[in-house]
């Protein structure tokens, strides 16, 4: 029997201990998640890349009643990113998300798909996105890479 160990570094800071690009990009996805189409979960998500290039980009979550048709706020971004900023690496991805209505923010990670957009996204780079995602106790998350979040990642269809 083979028996393979991962660690995962995952930091947890408080706002005072983030760069000002990271607390930029949190206050654009909080600001951009009240934009979210969300009629069916009621769960607003907003996300904001900076670029290699210093531009922000910002979306938010799209339901569609077709459940599959739906679209994250994570999975837009970065495809407007690479349509229309095809040779621009993505830097610092960043979430916030919470409940129509609610004032206190969720604690929100990107779901199995998001992650697997992220890899590729690194991969078509050669370089890990550092991701900062708001917690509801006002700490955020802070990673470098998506190996943090998906250790047994589908990167090559030849091995």
């Amino acid at each position: 029997m083979e028996k393979l160990t991962q660690s995962n570094e995952i930091e947890v800071l408080t706002l005072a201990e983030l760069t000002e690009e990271e607390l930029q990009l949190l206050e654009k996805a909080k600001a951009i998640s009240v934009q979210a189409y969300a009629p069916y979960s009621n769960f607003q998500v907003g996300a904001a890349v900076l670029l290699e290039n210093g531009k922000i980009l910002q979306s938010s979550n799209q339901e569609n009643v077709s459940f599959p048709a739906g679209v994250c706020a994570e999975q837009l971004v970065l495809g407007y990113a690479g349509a229309n900023f095809p040779d621009q690496a993505v830097k610092i991805l960043a979430i916030a998300a919470r409940r129509t209505g609610d004032e206190v923010w969720a604690k929100v990670s990107p779901c199995g798909i998001c992650r697997q957009n992220i890899n590729e996204v690194e991969q078509r780079f050669k370089s890990p996105i550092r991701m900062v995602f708001l917690r509801p106790d006002g700490l955020v998350y802070r990673m470098e890479g998506i190996k943090h979040l998906l250790p047994l990642k589908f990167d090559d269809l030849t091995s």
